[in-house]
């Protein structure tokens, strides 16, 4: 398998991975977004008329459940690296640091959101930096379904109880969008802060390029990319691959190495072919979950491409029906 990954260029790959244990989604009627520790809970999608995307529910508690009947046999998974940020302009080590994007960092989210304006979405998963959750955001104000995204709270019961929408037409047109930390950037430690050109020159090229590139070596009291990887791979694992699994479309907004990890897992590349795997800023790349397998369709650059755009007879399904609802 080639080391390097293009985001241009990618062919349709399948790589077999056997799904967490495929839990149906939970049902709400109180009013709360979700419990307490909602992470680790499901959320339950409700079919609507076929011009209309899934709708979210709250759950009332983890004990009370709703069977889920599984609505397609595939599902889209959307990967996107945040736009660029203030300290990537800066050329400095940012890591678990919470910092904005740049006005290009504004306009690279936008565009991806062009780019992934026909592709349906039910859920929305972001680290808990600004950066990704002002990428999604800014991404799906130029979605075609028009929906709005709400960021799930459970900092507290009250944040849970006062952020609770009560008009069911409100939440039909919404998309809930979860914070887990552990989508979060690699954490650098002593480098967060420093200018990357500087460090080199301090503690010598090569020194910098492991920390930055290898796979086991972490900075002076930071994680590496095998640290980052068990965090955000089991997070997948535990909470995204399950909502695929039922047929929910999923959106992750995160980071480089947080993304790198994931896409590991996704294509069963090794320690050292992850290595060299880059990821731009603001450009999507989408999987197709089906048949227990992840099929990688390339960036979506155009919408008829069939070698580079996941153009499945599903999707085209839901871009006519789309259309229909808009005209």
């Amino acid at each position: 398998m080639a080391t390097v990954v293009s985001h241009h260029l990618i062919s349709s790959i399948a790589s077999p991975h056997s799904p967490s244990n495929s839990k149906a989604s939970l049902f709400p009627k109180e009013p709360f977004n979700l419990p307490i520790k909602f992470r680790q809970n499901r959320f339950k999608i409700e079919a609507t008329t076929a011009s209309q995307t899934p709708v979210l529910d709250p759950l009332l508690s983890p004990s009370k459940t709703t069977p889920h009947k599984k609505k397609s046999n595939e599902a889209s998974l959307i990967l996107i690296r945040h736009g660029e940020s203030l300290w990537n302009e800066k050329n400095l080590f940012t890591g678990c640091v919470d910092v904005p994007l740049t006005e290009k960092g504004v306009a690279e989210a936008i565009q991806a959101g062009k780019r992934i304006s026909t592709i349906p979405v039910d859920l929305i998963f972001t680290s808990s930096l600004i950066r990704a959750q002002m990428t999604a955001m800014l991404a799906m104000t130029q979605h075609r379904c028009k929906k709005v995204p709400i960021i799930l709270h459970d900092e507290n019961e009250k944040a849970q109880t006062w952020s609770h929408v009560f008009s069911e037409e409100t939440r039909k047109q919404s998309i809930p969008v979860v914070a887990a930390w552990q989508l979060n950037e690699r954490m650098y430690g002593e480098l967060q802060g420093l200018n990357k050109e500087e460090t080199a020159e301090r503690y010598g090229t090569q020194q910098v390029h492991e920390w930055r590139r290898s796979y086991h070596i972490p900075p002076p009291k930071g994680e590496s990319l095998e640290m980052c990887a068990e965090r955000a791979v089991a997070y997948f694992e535990d909470n995204i691959q399950p909502e695929l699994a039922l047929g929910n479309n999923v959106l992750i907004a995160a980071h480089g190495n947080s993304l790198r990890s994931i896409i590991m897992y996704l294509d069963k590349l090794t320690s050292q072919e992850v290595t060299s795997l880059e990821l731009s800023t603001g450009l999507p790349l989408l999987y197709i979950f089906k048949d227990r397998k992840f099929m990688r369709r390339g960036s979506p650059v155009g919408p008829t491409e069939a070698g580079v755009y996941a153009y499945t007879k599903r999707l085209a399904q839901y871009r006519q029906k789309l259309d229909e609802s808009l005209n």
